[in-house]
């Protein structure tokens, strides 16, 4: 556990909820496809936490709130258990933990799957903020498995490359600047950030 210190230095934690790969009985794939997105796509200074949990209500809101209150991560990612089955808990389980609900993240999540997979609107992927006295950090939950963690997170382009669908991960920078925490930069060949012009520093 590492508790963040640098200010500029952007905190992620990584969630992967599964009670298989939590107990060894295959190897957990979210989390190493979201180290290998946060590499190729942020190009301002970021650290992460990671965490490997089954689906269990309140051990995952125990991780949320660790990773935000304790650690001071300013972007948590959960992965997994977010479908309509008994043992699906992970939205409960975040809005349990939440100051305010950001719905239009979900609601871009399930329309970005849509393009690709018409079981997407089983998905009950949701994010919120997360506030303390003097911090504030952004949780969402994201799909379980890596294409659509990718494909969440950049959206769907056309053949020519165009941008036809946003990826959610567009405007988490300025989400986060919005709550307080560090200036997200990205490398726009990955994910272009927006912010509207006043918000934008002159490049150092």
């Amino acid at each position: 556990m590492s508790k963040k210190t640098d200010p500029d230095e952007l905190l992620i934690g990584l969630v992967s909820i599964s009670d298989r790969a939590s107990g060894g009985v295959y190897e957990d794939k979210g989390i190493p496809a979201l180290q290998d997105w946060f590499g190729a796509a942020l190009s301002s200074p970021w650290r992460m936490e990671t965490r490997l949990i089954p689906d269990d209500r309140a051990q995952i809101e125990k991780t949320l709130i660790e990773l935000v209150d304790d650690i001071g991560c300013d972007l948590v990612l959960t992965t997994g258990g977010t479908g309509p089955s008994r043992r699906d808990v992970t939205p409960e389980a975040t809005l349990a933990v939440a100051t305010k609900e950001m719905p239009g993240f979900g609601e871009q999540m399930r329309q970005i799957s849509l393009q690709f997979v018409p079981t997407a609107i089983l998905s009950r992927q949701v994010a919120v903020i997360r506030e303390t006295a003097d911090h504030a950090a952004l949780i969402m939950n994201l799909p379980g498995q890596p294409k659509s963690i990718k494909e969440t997170l950049e959206g769907v382009k056309d053949a020519e490359g165009k941008q036809v669908v946003s990826g959610i991960f567009a405007a988490v920078p300025y989400c986060i600047d919005l709550i307080g925490g560090p200036y997200v930069e990205t490398n726009e060949a990955v994910c272009k950030a927006f912010r509207p012009k006043s918000a934008i520093r002159p490049a150092k």
